[in-house]
């Protein structure tokens, strides 16, 4: 071959004409028939460390080396692209149409066919429908696309509206084809509708808003002739006005080399004998799961445990001493029940209020009894203790009612007159007279109320699962569970009441229900007269307020002087203007050096969404570029509606101190506890690093430089044991991400020792591979490489698709930081936190040095 033959030769003449110190380098061109290719000579005195550094334009230099290529003799719509040593074997799985556990391949045209039966007219499938005969109807415009480019291919240019059931399945063998030539021949068809073999910008534009309506980037149909220019910009620097199908292979290959910022966490895979138990015999097995259990519950255990001893005391009690009176001879074991039941009901009416004295509770956290009590429990207590005293309601009133008074109505005069008749009198009463006592009517009362409050305080009333029609609607919800759990007041007076006018008993000092009841009910009181007192005195002048996409209100207003919390800590907010009854919990999103507080309020009942409208009413239009209905000036605050606020209150992640090493998960709005954390880690890496530039030299700086050391000293910041913090966010909507969009922007610019570690997921974007989301990935490759922002969350962080696979997170967290005391927060929804407790203690249980200790909110 000449081209060969020529080489060789100057390759000779090359080399005699060097001299020995110069350093060559040989490069071997293996050629196809007619491919010819055009070199840029190179200089030798191009600093090999210069070009290195310059991780973002590598694509440019490779692209300006190549300065031309004969495109029309690759060949690359005729056959498929050689790729046997490229090692892209890894790469070549993406650009699936059908997505992972939906229907594909030879199994799922069954599903396809009986969709066909159910969607064919006439015995053809019409183009409209295509979408859901073949499981895509969440993306029914990019189906439509992939539909009209088989056709054309197939009828060579004529527009196809309908297809017969063969046609379907050529139609699927080709979608589901495991070859990635095939797919992606249809993927570039696609885009190049006219079928000339070339890509144009605007072509490029269309398939990007196409691709960004299947993943619900609103955002990014509007900045599609953007992107389209960057892609253009990227594949075509001859400015030819076109790109061919080998280097939209090429963009697809080589995406990850881009997404090298904001690392996910990758996952290497190890001998799973190192990670998982040893085969032990049943008993060493289950012993070793009983022990752990206990050390993991023993708080919960020896609480719960010492209630349920203290309640069966009780009931011992009673149930031996009425054993031994005459209401025994008469009404048997009935009342004996009866009044075991009663003493559990005054104790657990007493109790159940403990868990809910905030304040009591916020102070306790910060004492040693924390460490034998878990009071991120009492909320769960408090249901608890519901559920008791439910159970001791239907004990009580169910012995009284069905045996009881039956039973005593019933007994024959001479034992009435002998045993009853110094209680009830000398006439027998009738069942009527025994509910219309005070003793009866009180009873009654309280369980009708307790009934309306219990049932109005369940998961489906209280988050309105129940679907109830109007007017009837307001019977869910959140003020639905808070105005009926006031009917409490009305309860504990009636208890009182019916505590004294007891049947059986006459002597004043055996009446014991006011005993029970007295510290509780004056602590709660106390709480709450506490709160209206302070709220007065917690002045607050809004400072800001935005509303954002995903009907997120953020209000930022100043710091009353004496009002001192911790990250992870919430308060209570009240507007009048809304209600001037309703209190309702919000996590401070500000940091404790902040000199200002903040709250992100979501939408989700009657009161936030009245309090939107409000807000709304004197919000502005949001200035160009700018997120949000409103920033608050001069002219505006006085038309501000007014806010009291309450606390602050404990809660689970104002420990977070206590660790070495956090991973924080929010879902959606649960991110609100763990951004006033990552505020706080990150005002500590700044004081950190300007203690360090003070003691090497005089100069100052905001965001200082330091040596990557990975973690905060302890010896900075007293009191800081967390070196490393991980941060993940799942959410839905594109649009949440505005709402802490200064945060991220600030940890990517201050966080010089990688202290924290932030992963943004939006999972309304299909998984990567899938081809309705190939192109929004490389354009996000693209831009972040060029612009250094990410086109979803248009911050520094990268943003990933679908759901994290926690396994992996957990496993890369455990194997990095060995040895470590890890605290996992979670704030979200109840399923995803059972998914991450059991990974805990699946990761405890490997009996390894790390320490992981999950703790839950939930909103």
């Amino acid at each position: 071959m000449t081209t060969k033959a020529g080489a060789e030769a100057d390759r000779h003449n090359t080399q005699s004409e060097t001299s020995p110190d110069e350093e060559l380098v040989e490069i071997t061109l293996d050629l196809q028939n007619n491919d010819a290719i055009i070199l840029r000579s190179v200089g030798m005195d191009t600093p090999v460390t210069a070009t290195s550094n310059r991780s973002r334009q590598s694509s440019m230099r490779m692209q300006n080396d190549v300065v031309g290529v004969d495109s029309h003799s690759r060949g690359v719509r005729d056959g498929e692209v050689d790729r046997s040593r490229c090692g892209t074997g890894k790469a070549l799985k993406g650009l699936r149409f059908i997505s992972n556990g939906k229907i594909n391949g030879v199994d799922g045209w069954k599903e396809v066919e009986i969709n066909f039966d159910k969607y064919a007219k006439d015995g053809y499938l019409y183009r409209a429908d295509f979408a859901q005969c073949i499981g895509m109807r969440d993306s029914k415009e990019f189906a439509v696309e992939v539909f009209d480019a088989i056709s054309r291919r197939r009828r060579r240019r004529l527009k196809v509206d309908k297809i017969s059931r063969d046609e379907l399945s050529e139609y699927w063998s080709q979608i589901t084809d495991q070859s990635f030539d095939s797919r992606l021949q249809i993927f570039f068809d696609m885009v190049d509708k006219n079928e000339d073999g070339r890509i144009t910008e605007e072509e490029v534009k269309e398939i990007i808003m196409v691709s960004a309506s299947a993943n619900k980037l609103s955002r990014l149909q509007d900045q599609a002739e953007e992107y389209a220019a960057l892609i253009m910009e990227e594949l075509d620097p001859q400015r030819l006005g076109y790109i061919e199908l080998w280097q939209l292979e090429t963009l697809l290959l080589q995406k990850d080399t881009y997404l090298n910022y904001s690392q996910a966490l990758s996952y290497t895979s190890q001998a799973l004998s190192q990670n998982l138990l040893r085969n032990h015999s049943p008993i060493k097995r289950i012993s070793f799961k009983f022990l752990y259990y206990l050390q993991e519950n023993w708080r919960r255990l020896w609480i719960i445990s010492l209630w349920i001893l203290i309640m069966i005391g009780l009931f011992h009690w009673k149930y031996f001493q009425y054993k031994q009176r005459a209401a025994f001879d008469v009404m048997g074991y009935c009342v004996l029940s009866a009044k075991g039941a009663a003493e559990t009901l005054k104790l657990n009416m007493a109790i159940v209020l403990l868990p809910v004295c905030r304040n009591t509770i916020t102070w306790l956290r910060s004492t040693k009894l924390s460490y034998f009590i878990p009071f991120d429990d009492n909320i769960n207590f408090h249901k608890t203790v519901a559920a008791a005293i439910v159970m001791g309601i239907i004990l009580h009133a169910g012995n009284h009612l069905a045996c009881d008074f039956p039973r005593l109505i019933n007994e024959d005069e001479n034992s009435y007159a002998l045993n009853m008749s110094k209680y009830f009198g000398e006439n027998k009463p009738s069942y009527i007279t025994l509910l219309r006592g005070v003793e009866g009517v009180t009873g009654i009362i309280m369980v009708v109320c307790m009934t309306i409050a219990f049932t109005l305080a369940t998961r489906w009333f209280r988050r309105s699962l129940v679907k109830l029609p109007k007017p009837f609607d307001h019977l869910t919800g959140y003020n639905a569970f808070w105005y009926s759990h006031h009917l409490f007041v009305i309860v504990y007076i009636l208890l009182l009441v019916h505590g004294w006018f007891l049947y059986l008993v006459k002597e004043w000092y055996k009446k014991t229900t006011w005993m029970y009841l007295a510290f509780p009910v004056l602590l709660y009181a106390g709480e709450r007269t506490l709160r209206f007192f302070r709220s007065g005195s917690y002045t607050v002048r809004l400072l800001k307020v935005a509303i954002y996409p995903g009907n997120v209100l953020t209000l930022q207003m100043s710091k009353p002087p004496k009002f001192r919390y911790k990250s992870g800590q919430y308060m209570f907010v009240q507007c009048p203007i809304v209600s001037s009854f309703e209190w309702h919990p919000f996590s401070i999103t500000s940091a404790p050096d902040d000199d200002y507080l903040s709250v992100h309020i979501r939408q989700l009942g009657d009161w936030t969404l009245e309090l939107k409208r409000v807000f709304s009413e004197v919000c502005e239009p949001p200035l160009a570029g700018k997120s949000g209905l409103l920033r608050a000036d001069e002219t505006t605050k006085a038309t501000l509606p007014r806010l009291l606020i309450d606390g602050p209150y404990g809660a689970p992640a104002q420990d977070y101190r206590k660790y070495d090493v956090l991973l924080l998960v929010g879902l959606g709005i649960g991110a609100t506890p763990f951004i006033s954390i990552l505020k706080d880690l990150l005002n500590n890496i700044v004081k950190s690093d300007e203690l360090e530039s003070h003691s090497s030299s005089d100069q100052s700086s905001t965001c200082a430089d330091s040596s990557p050391q990975g973690k905060i000293s302890p010896r900075k910041k007293k009191g800081v044991r967390t070196t490393n913090a991980y941060f993940y966010w799942v959410t839905r909507e594109q649009g949440s991400f505005d709402w802490f969009k200064g945060v991220m922007n600030e940890v990517a610019e201050c966080d010089h020792q990688g202290v924290i570690e932030m992963h943004n997921y939006l999972t309304s974007v299909y998984e990567e591979g899938d081809a309705r989301s190939a192109l929004i990935t490389m354009v996000q490759a693209l831009n972040h490489a060029k612009n250094g922002v990410d086109i979803v969350s248009g911050t520094r962080v990268r943003t990933h698709f679908a759901r994290p696979n926690w396994k992996k997170v957990f496993s890369k967290t455990c194997k990095k930081h060995a040895g470590a005391r890890i605290g996992v927060f979670y704030c979200g929804a109840p399923v995803l936190a059972k998914g991450l407790s059991k990974l805990c203690d699946e990761y405890n249980q490997k009996g390894g040095s790390t320490n992981l200790e999950f703790h839950k909110e939930h909103f």
